[in-house]
């Protein structure tokens, strides 16, 4: 019985080894394989794709850092990574509460019988897919795709970015070219100062890069446009695509100082006419970001136009790109608008850093509106504090306090705290 039972063994073990032997060929990749795909952590990359990967980086603090793994060919000019981070909020409002998960000026509500509130968010949770590489036509390029689950109360999977670059253009879903990622400050609040220019759109955008310390860019985009109509005024579908240009002078990686512009048209239709009308918007801005020394850095941004609401973060929410003319029966009208923030990060040591930002955004009357609305949106203002701490260099934890006040055109004024606690972890 012992003699047939270490038959079967080895026989068993024979048949494994075999097993194993033929499996083993069947994935392994030989060096002169053109398909040859490779796991390897991002510092064991090639040179070029580390390069491409580091000049692609968005400069935002809500974009994932580079994934940590990528799947790289054999030659090491192609990779593809993986990555994104897991991000969880507290926050508690009191002496005032925000309508809203995101510290909005535009929500304090007025009257309210409620002061404190408690939220807890992990719908900022991001993933994304990042292809990279270099070639004679293409030149360095990346594709990327990146979403997270902030969809509704769902929590469905929404998409933030869908691009792809190369030779300099463009083409795709991604920030817009009137903005200015680089001079926004570092806030739990996922949206940001009510006064910065923030937006997303479908564009194609080209930038110029051949002259040294210079930056020019020019975008065609996909318009979208919000407005308050009433029975006999609709928004129509729009026949025009907004159009942005911004010229940078940069003196180092972390200084620069941008002049940006923006000219759109926001079509709409009346009944008292039988064809459709246009409004023209425009916007200007500036901004700048410098280092004072090692330690510290200054930021800041001015924007003006109008029927720009769509673009600055507390009025985008008011739905005023384009509104009825209170003295011109059957026309609607662009309002001025102001966006404006400032803030200093004081860099306490490699892995803490404080920062405070204040911000406005303001809504200007024009031909009688507001008409009988005095209850309406003219100000906003929001003041935030805070404290990171990259506790290795893929966790973070952070603490945050925001005041915002909400000015309305009868002067009245409502305000709201907030306190946010982070933790967030990259892959």
């Amino acid at each position: 019985m012992k003699t047939i039972l270490k038959v079967m063994f080895l026989l068993c073990g024979a048949g494994l080894s075999a097993v194993a032997a033929h499996a083993q060929k069947k994935v392994i990749i030989e060096d002169e394989s053109p398909k040859g795909v490779v796991l390897v952590t991002i510092d064991k990359a090639g040179d070029e794709i580390i390069r491409i990967m580091n000049e692609s980086q968005l400069p935002y603090i809500h974009e994932p850092q580079a994934p940590r793994f990528l799947l790289t060919d054999r030659k090491g000019k192609f990779a593809l990574g993986i990555g994104g981070y897991v991000r969880a909020t507290a926050e508690y409002d009191f002496g005032g509460i925000v309508d809203n998960i995101d510290f909005i000026p535009a929500y304090i509500p007025g009257g309210s019988k409620i002061k404190n509130q408690f939220q807890m968010d992990a719908s900022t949770s991001t993933i994304f897919l990042k292809l990279v590489g270099h070639t004679k036509i293409l030149g360095d390029f990346i594709v990327y795709t990146a979403g997270n689950f902030r969809d509704g109360s769902n929590k469905g999977f929404q998409l933030r970015n869908a691009y792809v670059s190369f030779r300099d253009v463009t083409v795709g879903y991604t920030y817009g070219g009137f903005m200015d990622l680089g001079a926004l400050p570092s806030t739990i609040d996922f949206q940001g100062p009510n006064g910065a220019t923030f937006y997303r759109a479908t564009q194609v955008a080209y930038t110029y890069k051949g002259l040294k310390n210079f930056r020019f860019n020019a975008s065609v985009e996909v318009p979208s446009v919000d407005g308050t109509t009433d029975s006999g005024l609709d928004i129509a579908q729009q026949r025009m695509p907004d159009f942005t240009a911004y010229a940078q002078y940069g003196w180092n990686s972390k200084s620069h100082l941008r002049v940006g512009g923006l000219i759109r048209s926001m079509t709409y239709t009346s009944t008292l006419s039988d064809k459709a009308h246009a409004v023209t918007g425009f916007g200007v801005q500036a901004s700048a970001t410098f280092n004072v020394g090692r330690q510290w850095q200054v930021f800041g941004q001015a924007t003006y136009g109008k029927g720009i609401g769509q673009y600055l973060n507390d009025i985008s929410n008011l739905n005023v790109d384009i509104v009825p003319d209170p003295d011109k029966e059957g026309k609607m009208q662009a309002l001025p608008m102001l966006g404006w923030y400032a803030g200093l990060q004081y860099n306490i040591s490699p892995k803490v850093f404080l920062s405070s930002t204040y911000s406005m955004s303001r809504l200007y009357s024009e031909n009688g509106y507001p008409a009988n609305e005095p209850s309406t949106y003219r100000y906003g203002q929001y003041f935030v504090a805070n404290l990171f701490w990259n506790v290795t260099p893929n966790m973070q934890v952070g603490a945050e306090y925001l005041r915002g006040w909400r000015t309305n055109f009868d002067d009245s004024t409502n305000h709201a705290n907030r306190m946010n606690l982070l933790v967030q972890y990259s892959f």
